[in-house]
């Protein structure tokens, strides 16, 4: 039989720490989770004079800490250090994630107009890149456009979840000519059912995705020879 999978999670802000956690309850209550979280990452990511190359190092430096942990898969939940992470994917021997992937994927098959609701300015550049390298080899045609639920980061960061929530619905009302909505950060996937609420456009979010897609890699994995 096999063990009980251990999932490592890697986060740049404790933001996205609780939005993950209870989609794991929800969808996988037998994983044994290890959270690690490294705030530095999104303060410094967030500076102008970043060092993408001191970024991705430390991005990797954690993949290497986690497989230390005995993990079976490793998920990144910050959006913002796609480079990294795949620097991580390809020199590990685990199934690691980033946050997003799943959930572009999941998109295509909703159309091929897809509008981006996001908080934190920084990771969009990077997102929007790894929508069009995944839409390459899935939906050539597939375009995406971002925009700004102004204020709502800000709102969760002084606790008002309400408001955060609130204005990311809003956000969505008024999206037009799209085929799917991708909420960019785990942070925003509270804000889903919201936006399901004020909106017919499907609504799309991390947590979810990135946990179905991770549980079949550890199973795969698992499987006997």
């Amino acid at each position: 039989m096999p063990h009980s999978a251990r999932l490592v999670l890697i986060h740049a802000t404790r933001l996205a720490m609780d939005p993950i956690e209870q989609t794991l309850r929800r969808h996988w209550p037998e994983a044994e989770v290890i959270s690690i979280l490294e705030e530095g990452l999104s303060i410094d990511r967030a500076r102008p004079d970043a060092s993408d190359a001191d970024l991705d190092r430390r991005i990797v430096a954690l993949a290497r800490y986690a497989e230390g942990l005995e993990a079976d898969g490793i998920l990144y939940t910050c959006s913002a250090f796609g480079t990294g992470i795949e620097e991580a994917a390809r020199t590990s021997r685990l199934p690691v994630l980033k946050p997003n992937e799943s959930m572009f994927k999941s998109a295509f098959a909703h159309g091929e107009r897809a509008v981006m609701i996001y908080t934190f300015q920084p990771a969009v550049a990077g997102m929007e890149q790894e929508f069009r390298e995944e839409a390459s080899r899935r939906r050539p045609t597939a375009t995406i456009r971002s925009i700004l639920a102004e204020g709502a980061r800000e709102a969760l960061q002084a606790g008002d979840a309400e408001t955060h929530n609130r204005i990311i619905a809003e956000t969505a009302s008024g999206v037009t000519d799209a085929d799917v909505i991708l909420l960019a950060h785990f942070s925003m996937a509270p804000a889903g059912p919201a936006a399901r609420d004020r909106t017919e456009i499907p609504v799309l979010t991390s947590p979810e995705a990135a946990v179905a897609e991770m549980k079949q890699l550890v199973s795969q994995r698992q499987e006997p020879v």
